[in-house]
């Protein structure tokens, strides 16, 4: 540490987070306004969940998108229509469905996310190496402390 305490790490750590969080959903909007896309955002959440996720029951899809289950149910029966997700039996309950991404769902999200950078690369012209490799560093510590695997419970 250089001087300060643990206490004043810590505070100074999560301002900086909400700070990023703050910069994520600006980025998120930028982006939204960037790429004219005929889907709603929603669908590319649920890919993306579900991607991380691997199968998953409804309920608990639509628990970890915020979104009530008819909702959520709205949302599958597109992406099922689409070729994206499939409903697959429970491997630990014969008698329920879990829903998981499809390769062409995993290729639609692929094409998206590129079309994604595409329109928002202008903004960052002429980006430093030193800037790009912070970027890249803010990301891996993001996804590693953000990770699936670690569940839900921060460690």
């Amino acid at each position: 540490m250089t001087g300060r305490s643990r206490d004043e790490n810590d505070r100074e750590t999560e301002v900086l987070i909400g700070e990023l969080v703050s910069s994520a959903h600006r980025l998120t909007r930028l982006a939204a306004q960037a790429l004219v896309d005929p889907q709603n955002p929603a669908v590319w959440r649920t890919i993306s969940a579900l991607r991380s996720l691997g199968p998953t029951r409804l309920g608990e899809l639509a628990r970890q998108s915020r979104v009530t289950q008819p909702t959520m149910t709205k949302i599958v029966q597109h992406l099922v229509e689409m070729g994206w997700v499939t409903r697959v039996s429970d491997p630990d309950d014969a008698r329920a469905q879990v829903l998981d991404v499809t390769e062409s769902g995993i290729e639609a999200l692929g094409e998206w996310r590129s079309a994604l950078a595409r329109s928002l690369a202008p903004y960052f012209a002429g980006l430093s190496l030193d800037d790009a490799q912070v970027i890249a560093r803010t990301l891996e510590i993001v996804n590693e402390r953000t990770s699936v695997d670690r569940g839900t419970t921060p460690r």
